[in-house]
């Protein structure tokens, strides 16, 4: 999975960050910053090049780490800079110690990862007792294998809906996400990832299922029911 992220960091780079990506800068980046204010020690977890620990350091947080597989990522993080420091590491084996963190933040990293469990446990394990985990997911319906828009001429009236395909059934498969781009996704239902953060001694406390944003709204104007679905899944958990 990382040689995956190694081969297309520059297309991240280009397309999702400094302001390139209408979901990050409306909706994602707002959320980050509002459930991560006033933690002082913070973990960006599959960071990327790093722009919500930037964000988060420039927001007043003492530490800040990013930690990301890809060297290419941690590479431009580390030039970017704007956060305490950025490491090449494996979510299932955190190279920190126990109750390092006040806060963990995952932005659409555990759905990429094949070790969900191990990596839950690792994120519980950093954080300190009654610190937060912030867990951001592409919905899982949006992910369920069999899933995508339908505009459906042939009724009268015509209709416009997302089917979901198998949503109890876990998948991984490679999905082409731009010519020539493959990224690696594991459809898991809810409960999937609910269990496992209860099992790990993370309790959820806030559920969020937000409006697309309007910026991509207007990208998509053939979609007219989309601000009814929510593209994006938002857990805040508070380690027991």
């Amino acid at each position: 999975m990382s040689d995956v992220w190694e081969r297309h960091a520059e297309w991240w780079q280009r397309g999702f960050t400094e302001g390139a990506d209408t979901e990050y800068v409306e909706q994602m980046l707002p959320l980050a910053g509002a459930w991560l204010a006033g933690f002082d020690r913070v973990l960006d977890l599959g960071c990327g090049e790093g722009q919500i620990a930037r964000q988060t350091a420039a927001a007043g947080a003492d530490i800040v780490v990013g930690i990301d597989r890809s060297h290419n990522q941690i590479r431009e993080a580390t030039a970017r800079a704007g956060a305490t420091g950025f490491v090449v590491g494996d979510a299932a084996v955190l190279p920190f110690r126990a109750a390092a963190f006040d806060a963990v933040v995952a932005c659409l990293v555990l759905e990429h990862l094949d070790r969900l469990d191990e990596a839950v446990a690792e994120i519980a394990r950093v954080i300190r007792r009654g610190g937060r985990f912030v867990l951001f997911l592409n919905h899982p319906f949006v992910q369920t294998p069999g899933s995508g828009w339908i505009d459906d001429q042939v009724l009268d009236p015509p209709e416009q809906y997302w089917r979901v395909g198998a949503y109890l059934t876990e998948d991984y498969r490679l999905e082409e996400v731009e010519r020539g781009i493959e990224i690696g996704f594991h459809h898991r239902p809810l409960s999937r990832y609910v269990n496992g953060l209860a099992d790990a001694g993370l309790a959820i406390e806030h559920m969020i299922e937000p409006a697309p944003p309007p910026g991509f709204v207007a990208q998509a104007p053939e979609y007219e029911a989309i601000t009814e679905l929510p593209r994006l899944l938002v857990l805040i958990t508070r380690r027991g």
